[in-house]
């Protein structure tokens, strides 16, 4: 006879606690301590106890879920993200699922059609969104990153893009570069960090060169450097949207006879693991977006807990907020004084 799955009723018993406090642990109530949150989580951890989520959604239940949505799943800028995430929600017993916003979009589906089926509990969304997106009643978002739209009444965490393009033009001026191209690409966080740079160089006297065709992967940072060694061979530094982008302009210094740093400069932007390859060692900026991921998810708690204090159906819910992450400056190998 086959053994039979375990109970929350085997979970309380293991870890001595009520069967209600079993099942307000895995639903993510925040009205339990952390030591018997995590006695259960361990005890149902032991027994292999799986909760029914099934059965939450039907009974009109929180579900213990949170939903991510994200727009590329090729950029690593969401691996660090993801991760802070992970590490402020697990202690509290909930779930990540990932959702594309982009998949059904030419059909005009919301980014949030998917996951509201799934009753998640609140999302982060982490992708750009159409104008006109409309957050559904009672779901609570919190936006993670710099979008150039956003619903309307949700908080917002970010890392301070403008302060990091300044941070790379900065470098590059104080080597000694005065013929200095960005490589950009499109949606807010590329659009912060460009309209940044472009301002920085100005402040130095210096007319900056601005390359890319809205993409933002390894290609169109090949492409758009390419175009540029080809229209201005004296450009000494690229500047480029992030990691991926830099890699391509490397490529095309390389393709072109030059050399890096020696010839030409390369920066970019995300501190993906790229950048810190052997290989590469390439000069970035960090944006910290583990820190983006772990703020994004404690405001989202943060909601979860006002709106289960909340005894007036009618009582106003938080403010929205907006918190910027300060990003740093990581020197390695792709960056050197301009040629004499």
């Amino acid at each position: 006879m086959a053994e039979r799955p375990p109970t929350i009723i085997d979970v309380a018993a293991r870890a001595g606690v009520s069967k209600s406090l079993v099942s307000m642990v895995m639903r993510g109530d925040p009205g339990v301590s952390p030591g018997r949150r995590a006695a259960v989580l361990a005890a149902a951890a032991e027994l292999g106890y799986r909760a029914n989520r099934a059965a939450a959604i039907l009974a009109g239940t929180r579900t213990g879920t949170v939903g991510v949505v994200v727009d590329d799943f090729r950029n690593p800028w969401y691996v660090p993200m993801l991760d802070g995430i992970r590490q402020v929600l697990a202690p509290r017993g909930l779930r990540l699922t990932l959702a594309d916003g982009a998949a059904n979009a030419h059909l005009g589906a919301s980014p949030f059609d998917d996951l509201v089926s799934l009753r998640v509990d609140g999302v982060v969304l982490a992708a750009e969104s159409p104008a006109g997106l409309v957050v559904p009643s009672g779901l609570p978002v919190v936006v993670a990153g710099e979008r150039a739209v956003r619903p309307a009444d949700t908080d917002v965490v970010a890392s301070d893009e403008a302060a990091g393009g300044r941070l790379a033009v900065r470098h590059l001026v104080d080597l000694g570069h005065r013929r200095i191209a960005h490589l950009t690409g499109t949606g807010g966080s590329a659009t912060a960090r460009r309209v940044a740079a472009v301002a920085e160089t100005a402040r130095s006297g210096i007319t900056a060169i601005v390359a890319g065709d809205g993409g933002t992967d390894e290609d169109a940072g090949h492409q758009a450097a390419r175009a540029v060694l080809t229209a201005h061979p004296d450009v000494t530094a690229f500047f480029a949207a992030n990691d991926v982008m830099a890699m391509g302009a490397m490529a095309a210094v390389l393709e072109a006879g030059l050399r890096v740093p020696e010839d030409v400069s390369v920066i970019g932007h995300d501190e993906t693991p790229l950048a810190s390859s052997p290989l590469v060692r390439l000069t970035t900026v960090d944006p910290h977006n583990d820190e983006v991921g772990r703020r994004a998810a404690s405001r989202l708690l943060e909601r979860f807990d006002a709106a289960a204090g909340r005894t007036d159906a009618d009582q106003a819910a938080p403010a929205p907020t907006r918190s910027l992450v300060e990003p740093t400056l990581v020197l390695r190998r792709t960056t050197a004084p301009p040629p004499s």
